[in-house]
């Protein structure tokens, strides 16, 4: 049997799934393949004679030229990696194994794709740094931060935002906002038409391009994007065990950045973490307050005042100021909770510290220390009679009449007065002797305030 007629060398070439390329001595494309146009986008036509380098992704090429000089110095390089920017402007990443050839004056080399691999790799990888970060210190913001940088490692990722949604409140915010052209929203409900909406909505990613329509059912639905209209919009749901707790949306504005199937599939690969890291973040940084914090006020509880009384004495102490320390207690407080209820005494201890909250500075700090006694300090005052005034506002306002659930309620208070450095220099010695003058107010009637000895 006569053997088949031989095949030329450059039909075998053009039948490999690798690139094979030839490059002279200037750096200039001399031959590439018929795989050339599957990895890179360009048909071989397109780049005969043209510099190499030019495809390099930007950041890539000092170290590809350096590369390049060291094969042309007799080094070959089996296993060399770097990325290209293909026609169509998307990442492609080639391993390249490549040689010098002194008698022809140039550099043979093999590209193979190896793409997918690397975006297998970076989506563990990407998986690994969201667990890290929902573990890491610090709060939601440094969490929205860190998952920001992490998706900007797997597709362009300028313009990101987070959607979370409060089914309580039917509310929608938007606690992470980056974006080139606008600013952070303000709160809207889900059913407020916008596109995040949508997506947490139905549950159902979104990739909006030039070439990719809203669907219809979501259109009837939803009609518009946030701030300036961008030319890709691409959004995923967050799904925790709670359900849908949000969104994550990228948009870009320019041809530049162009999203895809692929991009959206490897946004929703990564969101179920994205939402289980913002859930635990929210749980500890929910945590954290309830443990220092006054569950039915909101206001700081003993630990908390503790600790910034004496950050305020040693400011006090440093700039050579006054602070005050009031203790308020409530007159009658028991006949109220005995007469109407716990519930409705809960609901006037709430309304008591919203009142005592507005006669005082921000700067100012309002606790809640034990059942109806809360304590106030005052920063940076002038005079003790500066403090005085304070409490007489404050003995004022919650001596006018409480309507809740109701009822209309009339209670007063007594106020105990204690002036730094005068009644004392740390926080054992004011709270005592502005203790001890609230039940000296008390045992003379209630319904006033003393100055400690």
């Amino acid at each position: 049997m006569e053997p088949k007629p031989y095949v030329p060398l450059t039909n075998v070439m053009d039948l490999l799934l690798d690139a094979i390329c030839v490059v002279d001595v200037e750096g200039r494309y001399r031959f590439v393949s018929a795989a050339f146009e599957r990895i890179f986008g360009y048909a071989p036509a397109e780049v005969i004679g043209r510099p190499m380098i030019e495809l390099v992704h930007p950041e890539d090429r000092e170290r590809t030229l350096q590369t390049a000089a060291e094969i042309m110095a007799g080094q070959p390089k089996p296993h060399f990696e770097n990325r290209y920017v293909r026609k169509d402007g998307k990442i492609v990443h080639v391993m390249w194994s490549a040689r010098w050839s002194e008698a022809d004056q140039v550099r043979i080399a093999v590209a193979h794709d190896i793409t997918e691999i690397k975006r297998a790799q970076s989506m563990q990888a990407a998986l690994f740094a969201i667990s890290e970060a929902a573990n890491a210190d610090g709060d939601l913001q440094a969490l929205f931060r860190r998952i920001h940088d992490i998706v900007d490692g797997l597709l362009p990722a300028r313009n990101l935002f987070v959607a979370l949604y409060d089914e309580d409140k039917d509310e929608l915010s938007f606690p992470y906002y980056v974006d080139e052209h606008d600013t952070a929203p303000a709160p809207c409900r889900l059913d407020s038409g916008t596109l995040s909406a949508e997506v947490i909505r139905s549950g159902q990613a979104l990739l909006l391009t030039p070439d990719h329509e809203l669907p219809p059912v979501a259109a009837a639905r939803s009609h518009q994007s946030i701030g300036k209209a961008s030319l890709d919009w691409l959004g995923v749901p967050l799904r925790s065990s709670r359900g849908v707790i949000g969104a994550l949306v990228v948009q870009a504005y320019a041809g530049d950045v162009r999203y895809s199937e692929k991009d959206k599939a490897l946004l929703q690969f990564v969101s179920t973490q994205i939402a289980s890291a913002i859930v635990r973040k929210q749980t500890d940084t929910w945590l954290q307050y309830i443990a220092l914090h006054d569950p039915l006020t909101g206001l700081p509880n003993r630990e908390l005042f503790h600790e910034r009384m004496k950050a305020a004495l040693a400011a006090t102490r440093r700039d050579d100021q006054q602070l005050a320390l009031l203790y308020v207690d409530l007159d009658g407080f028991k006949r109220v909770n005995d007469g109407y209820g716990h519930p409705v005494g809960d609901l006037l201890l709430q309304a008591v510290s919203q009142r005592i909250r507005h006669c005082v500075r921000e700067s100012d700090t309002v606790g809640r220390i034990g059942g109806d006694e809360f304590v106030v300090l005052l920063h940076g005052i002038a005079r003790p009679d500066d403090a005085a005034d304070v409490a007489e506002a404050i003995r004022s306002s919650l001596g006018q009449a409480f309507d809740l659930a109701g009822h209309r309620l009339q209670i007063s208070c007594s106020i105990g007065i204690a002036i730094h450095p005068q009644h004392g220099d740390d926080n054992r010695q004011l709270i005592r002797h502005a203790d001890e003058a609230m039940y000296a107010a008390k045992k003379g009637g209630g319904d006033r305030l003393l100055l400690a000895d």
